[in-house]
């Protein structure tokens, strides 16, 4: 990618933050003018990796690079930053690949012995070999071929950010798109309950709606609602108690409303 020659004020704006590096203002001006650069080399490792990886996930760590070396970057050496930041950026991006690769070395290794044996076992045969003639290759009895085996076989992941399928729209279907919230609460749960909270209460005046609320859907104690409202304990459960008498006969009534 060219690069092009420091203009005049963006060298005066590095002037501007070494004399004052803790400036925040200056520092994302000059994370804006370097973006483009750490968007280009994320783009270029990206390309060169397996479905999976998220490019956003490139860029973020590429900007992280960025602000390290624009902190670091000393102007008296004469060298030119795009020449000094690239490096740390692409270095920053391969840590959060590093981070991203979960199998363990040694689960690795395992599973780079097993094929291994699975290849010359496949050569000495002339056909996929069995779990046995594997065991044999590698000199080991079936207990220890099946923990072996068990070991070089991490617990699989995916992706969220994966494809799960195109659509014609702007947005690509992915997996964390289809993936189920078991814990999530239905939000028409929510509607229905508000709805019936207005029908029940519809008719009453104020007091008998705040206690039918508080006792019902907050869950206080007649003396926590006596204690809002500034009535007794003993007044708030009459009220309750005659609340509750009449709204069984008007929801009798309305019986039709709830088919």
């Amino acid at each position: 990618m060219a690069v092009k020659a420091i203009d005049p004020a963006v060298q005066q704006l590095w002037i501007d933050f070494k004399q004052d590096q803790s400036d925040q203002r200056l520092r994302n001006r000059l994370i804006e003018q370097y973006y483009q650069l750490v968007k280009y080399n994320a783009e270029r490792v990206w390309a060169k990796l397996p479905e999976g990886v998220d490019l956003n996930d490139l860029i973020s760590a590429g900007v992280f690079g960025l602000m390290d070396a624009i902190e670091a970057f000393d102007l008296s050496r004469g060298v030119k930053f795009e020449t000094y930041c690239v490096p740390r950026i692409r270095g920053a991006m391969l840590d959060e690949l590093r981070m991203m690769d979960w199998v363990p070395r040694l689960v690795r290794s395992k599973a780079s012995k097993l094929e291994a044996a699975r290849k010359r076992a496949q050569s000495k045969t002339g056909r996929p070999p069995t779990d046995k003639e594997i065991a044999k290759e590698m000199q080991l009895n079936a207990i220890d071929f099946n923990k072996l085996k068990n070991d070089a076989s991490p617990v699989l992941t995916v992706s969220l950010n994966k494809k799960w399928y195109e659509t014609d729209s702007y947005k690509d279907v992915r997996e964390v798109d289809i993936l189920e919230d078991s814990k999530g609460e239905d939000p028409t749960k929510d509607i229905q309950k508000e709805d019936l909270m207005k029908l029940v209460t519809r008719g009453l005046n104020r007091n008998e709606r705040l206690i039918m609320i508080l006792y019902y859907y907050e869950e206080q104690t007649m003396k926590e609602i006596g204690a809002t409202l500034g009535l007794s304990e003993s007044r708030v459960s009459q009220m309750h108690s005659s609340i509750v008498a009449r709204l069984q006969g008007q929801l009798r009534q309305r019986r039709p409303e709830f088919a």
